[in-house]
């Protein structure tokens, strides 16, 4: 009897340690997942009209067909793409042939020595498309128009802010822009940007027509008509 007692007791024991392990196994757990979304979470959204929060575009027009460009605010390729192209597709735009799809991405923060600019600029564009989206396309001209070079430390949030007030932002954008409210937006919007055929990596900028991504050293030869109007037409 005594024997059988402490057997059953016994067994009383290990299951308590067993639960107790479950437990931690499922508190452990509940830990890392907590940790790893947010690590991966998209954080505040930035809810416009402008804004598509699942793709982090920021559409310019209305027209049927689409031009998406995937850009970083700190690339000279960008910066030329935006001299090239930009007066086509602002034509076009305003001919209501096209919906302008701006993708603000950051993939050269390592350019900024250490202020991340690219994510800093790109938060920035967020934040005037909140406040007024016709404001967008002045503010993003005025970005390109002042780049800074790579290896500098790039605009301050100050001077970012002033320059989205001048494009036509309220002065509200300042503190949206000096808190880096969408921060975590544009690190989750980054990793979303397509690969070129062939790449193994993000380049910039990226540009889709109607959803077909081109190739920047065999689709854009630097002749809007050819690369962009062509294709649209086509």
């Amino acid at each position: 009897m005594m024997m059988a007692a402490a057997r059953k007791a016994t067994n009383w024991f290990a299951i308590g340690v067993t639960a107790a392990a479950v437990v931690v196994v499922l508190v452990v757990g509940g830990v890392v997942w907590f940790a790893n979304s947010q690590a991966t979470s998209p954080g505040t959204l930035p809810q416009s009209s402008a804004v598509n929060t699942d793709t982090g575009a920021i559409a310019v027009g209305s027209g049927p067909k689409t031009v998406d460009t995937y850009v970083d605010f700190m690339c000279p390729v960008c910066n030329s793409f935006e001299q090239s192209y930009g007066p086509t597709l602002q034509q076009l735009v305003d001919a209501d042939s096209i919906t302008l799809n701006i993708h603000p991405i950051a993939i050269l923060d390592r350019l900024s020595q250490g202020t991340d600019y690219s994510t800093r600029a790109a938060n920035a564009a967020y934040c005037v498309a909140v406040d007024d989206p016709g404001a967008v396309s002045a503010f993003v001209k005025a970005l390109y128009a002042q780049q800074p070079k790579e290896n500098t430390a790039g605009l301050d949030d100050a001077t970012l802010a002033s320059v989205a007030t001048s494009a036509g932002a309220s002065d509200a954008v300042s503190s949206c822009i000096s808190d880096g409210t969408y921060t975590k937006f544009v690190t989750a919007m980054t990793e979303k940007t397509p690969l070129q055929a062939g790449a193994t990596s993000i380049q910039t900028p990226t540009i889709a027509i109607d959803g077909t991504v081109l190739t920047n050293k065999t689709d854009l030869s630097g002749d809007p008509q050819k690369d962009i109007v062509a294709r649209l037409n086509g």
